[in-house]
C-alpha cells in the first residue's frame, strides 16, 4: 500500500529516496525525471502488470509493521490470473506484500503450483539495510521471465 509520501502526491513510490523508479528506470530505461504521467505509460508499455497485494487496508503513517491485520483486504489475484492466463511468475516488493499474499491469496488460485512467487527486497526507505545496487541485483530477476 502507499505510504503518506505517496497518498498525499496521489502516485505510488512518491517518496524520493523510494528505489522503485530508479530501478525501473536502470532495468527497462525509463526516464525517471519525467512526470508521473509519462512514467505510468511507460510501465503500461511493458510486459508486466504492477498491483498492489492488498486492495485496502488502514495503517497509521508508512510503516508496514503499522497495517492493521484486521483491515487486509486483498485484491483479486484469482481474477486477474484468470484474465490474464500468461502470467508466469509474481515478484513481492518486500516481505509484507509477500505475507498477504500468502495468507489471503495463495490458496485461492487456480493453479498456484504453476506460477513462481519471488520476493524482492522492498524498494522502501524505510528497507535501509540494503544499498540501491544490491536492490537493483535482486529486481534483474524480472528481467529473466520476461526473456
Amino acid at each position: 500500500m502507499p505510504g503518506v509520501a505517496s497518498l498525499e502526491a496521489v502516485q505510488y513510490y512518491a517518496h524520493p529516496r523510494n528505489a522503485f523508479w530508479p530501478i525501473m528506470a536502470e532495468l527497462f530505461g525509463i526516464d525517471r525525471g519525467a512526470s508521473y504521467e509519462r512514467r505510468i505509460a511507460a510501465v503500461e508499455k511493458l510486459p508486466l502488470i504492477l498491483w498492489d497485494t492488498l486492495q485496502a487496508c488502514h495503517r497509521p503513517g508508512s510503516l508496514d509493521s503499522a497495517i492493521d491485520a484486521g483491515s487486509v483486504r486483498a485484491n483479486d489475484f484469482p481474477g486477474l490470473l484468470t484474465r490474464y492466463p500468461q502470467i508466469r511468475a509474481i515478484f513481492f516488493n518486500g516481505a509484507t506484500s509477500e505475507k498477504y499474499f500468502r495468507q489471503l491469496v495463495f490458496t485461492e488460485l487456480p493453479s498456484p503450483s504453476e506460477i513462481d512467487l519471488v520476493r524482492l527486497p522492498s524498494t522502501s526507505p524505510a528497507h535501509a539495510g540494503m544499498r540501491l545496487e544490491q536492490k537493483l541485483a535482486a529486481w534483474r530477476q524480472i528481467l529473466d521471465y520476461l526473456e
